[in-house]
């Protein structure tokens, strides 16, 4: 009987990446779910295990952490058990400001969301490419097309990373995808004591994570670079990259203000 194929979650147990895990779950794949919390790992492994009749593993893992993340690239790099699939989701919101003396948070969230990712996709690309088939997959954000402070500057690596490794990829077989979504109906915003921004964007701009991901993996499987979750975003981010950067400088004020309020 052959194996089913596995897919490697970080950032497993909440939010987007908590979808990603049930729907690949769903699609009858095996998992490797990863993240800091190793009770909730447990419980959402016990959970797709039963409800989906797949096979899951967890590893506990701090991403910010190099030793943590050095294990997670073995557990990819492996031949005996092979990752097929990678999604590199992992992250958070943070308010930490360009500015601050203390830069001890955005430093964290450069390991989470740029450093991490880089070292997980190049294990899961040198992994991949000898099999000739496999998908990565790296949550990035729409907001790498402005200049909202930190988190832009980290969401931006990771998006043009992605497409920089899907070039490295071309013709081998294996994919890269950076799915980039504006605002996601998750508990993001409230964990990052961003809740006054989200309450003044309007409803229509928020994606469910159900459809984030289910075009995000659509996406992956047509093997495109960019996926940009419904079409209001898709024009969002056309209109951003051809938009003078007078335009983009002066959203990206306007919104760093509603983070601060």
């Amino acid at each position: 009987m052959q194996r089913n194929t596995t897919a490697l979650v970080t950032g497993a147990t909440a939010g987007i990446g908590a979808e990603f895990a049930r729907q690949l779950a769903a699609r009858g794949h095996d998992l490797v779910l990863v993240a800091r919390d190793a009770a909730r790992l447990d419980a959402l492994a016990a959970d797709l295990a039963a409800r989906y009749r797949v096979r899951c593993e967890v590893l506990a893992a701090d991403l910010s952490v190099r030793g943590d993340v050095d294990r997670v690239a073995e557990r990819l790099d492996s031949t005996t058990e092979p990752i097929h699939i990678l999604i590199n989701n992992a992250g958070f919101g943070f308010t930490t400001t360009l500015t601050d003396a203390d830069t001890g948070e955005l430093e964290r969230a450069v390991d989470v969301m740029a450093l991490a990712p880089m070292i997980l996709g190049g294990a899961a690309a040198r992994a991949m490419v000898p099999r000739g088939s496999g998908q990565i997959v790296t949550v990035a954000s729409l907001s790498a097309w402005v200049t909202q402070g930190a988190y832009s500057a980290v969401k931006s690596f990771a998006k043009v990373w992605s497409e920089g490794l899907a070039g490295e990829l071309a013709g081998t077989g294996v994919t890269a995808t950076a799915l980039c979504p504006g605002w996601v109906t998750t508990e993001f915003h409230d964990r990052a004591g961003l809740t006054g921004q989200a309450t003044s964007i309007p409803r229509w701009a928020w994606v469910s994570p159900q459809r984030c991901v289910r075009e995000a993996l659509r996406d992956a499987d047509k093997g495109r670079i960019l996926s940009l979750p419904t079409l209001p975003w898709k024009l969002a981010a056309f209109a951003l990259q051809h938009a003078p950067r007078s335009i983009v400088h002066a959203l990206s004020r306007r919104l760093t203000a509603a983070k601060a309020t």
